[in-house]
């Protein structure tokens, strides 16, 4: 069986990690996967860290040497159809279902009896979703023989659309390189104390990881953290990343002398900065997922993330390795963030609890489910 997986950028590392895994397991399963990258990168994750800079073995191409803000719908259209011409899959998995493009190439594959998986990361929590976009959407996703998705919420999105529960092949694919993540955190950890006072970390720390972009809700954020920063004199909060709001977000932190701006960092070093820190917050405003909250419970910590995340339903399990938040009213954020600070003894049981709940969601797990799931559509 040969499996034509679509996809945008070779930059998405956690995609390239499930591919690996895909790869490396096919053939127990007489299975072969080939996986076309459209682009390198998007013009958004240019602070992010190169999109070739870290290597996974499995058999991809790059059909354009550019960014993909850069490539226009026609000759990317044409690329795609050449591929799937030449390829001859008897699966075609579709990872950007928003993309006309693709759209041609489910229905030429439904024409040529090709089996059609399409990936889901659109949640029920993110956004309101209604009109005509959505019936649109439940036209595309009745030409698909089936799913697979980001979390629970992303099942229910799908499900909501008209899928049945039976075509969602996993609910898991919300997956990120746990190998190197833990390889990082290890690396850093060790010497804790000693890389905290370097950076002149307060004992404890709030840690934001992402873009500092207005959906993310940062002002929110600084804002709680000043209302509990007057008692919590042992709590610092870290903001790793670079934005267009950065430059506003230091006015507003300006007084705080606990309030640490981090330069971005490659995805792969971020575990080193996660390791110096004791609690994630997410305050998005919507978030298909939150792929952090993998990150940072796969290095023991407990999250603090806000209710339209994706991630929620799967992930944070309240006063167990977290807790939830209405990104839109402050006092929620203040009340969460201080039973942290009279709770600090909480830490570690509460970190572990975030490992064991982010474990099914190993990539290894997810693959196999994944090609378990394509064996099944024959």
């Amino acid at each position: 069986m040969r499996v034509l997986i679509v996809h945008n950028q070779l930059w998405a590392h956690y995609k390239s990690k499930l591919f690996s895994e895909l790869h490396r397991l096919a053939p127990q399963y007489d299975v072969q996967i080939h996986v076309v990258q459209i682009a390198l990168s998007e013009k958004s994750r240019a602070n992010m860290g190169e999109a070739e800079a870290f290597r996974y073995d499995y058999d991809y191409e790059v059909l354009f040497n550019t960014s993909l803000d850069q490539v226009a719908l026609w000759p990317r259209t044409k690329a795609l159809f050449k591929k799937i011409r030449s390829y001859r899959p008897d699966v075609l998995n579709l990872t950007g279902w928003y993309d006309p493009a693709q759209w041609a190439l489910l229905f030429y594959a439904k024409l040529m009896g090709i089996k059609v998986v399409i990936s889901n990361e659109s949640n029920v929590r993110d956004h309101v979703r209604m009109g005509a976009k959505e019936r649109f959407k439940q036209f595309l996703l009745g030409r698909a023989d089936a799913f697979f998705c980001f979390g629970k919420s992303s099942a229910a999105y799908l499900e909501k659309l008209g899928a049945k529960p039976s075509q969602i092949l996993t609910q898991k694919a919300a997956v990120v390189d746990n190998e190197v993540i833990l390889e990082h955190y290890q690396k850093a950890i060790g010497e804790r104390d000693s890389h905290k006072k370097a950076k002149n970390w307060a004992r404890y720390n709030f840690i934001f990881v992402g873009r500092l972009i207005p959906p993310k809700n940062l002002p929110l954020l600084l804002d709680a953290f000043a209302e509990i920063s007057a008692e919590a004199f042992d709590w610092g909060l870290v903001l790793l990343g670079e934005g267009e709001q950065k430059g506003e977000l230091q006015r507003l932190a300006h007084n705080n002398t606990t309030i640490r701006f981090e330069a971005g960092v490659p995805w792969y070093e971020v575990a080193e900065y996660l390791a110096l820190a004791d609690v994630l917050v997410l305050p998005s405003e919507s978030e298909p997922w939150g792929l952090v909250v993998n990150e940072a419970m796969i290095c023991g910590l407990p999250v603090l993330v806000s209710e339209p995340s994706g991630c929620v339903d799967d992930l944070v399990k309240t006063g167990q390795n977290g807790f939830t938040f209405n990104p839109h009213q402050k006092q929620d954020l203040v009340n969460k963030m201080h039973y942290f600070v009279q709770n600090a003894n909480n830490l570690t049981r509460m970190g572990e609890a975030s490992r064991a709940i982010v474990a099914p969601f190993a990539p290894e797990k997810v693959a196999h489910e994944m090609l378990r799931g394509m064996k099944g559509l024959f």
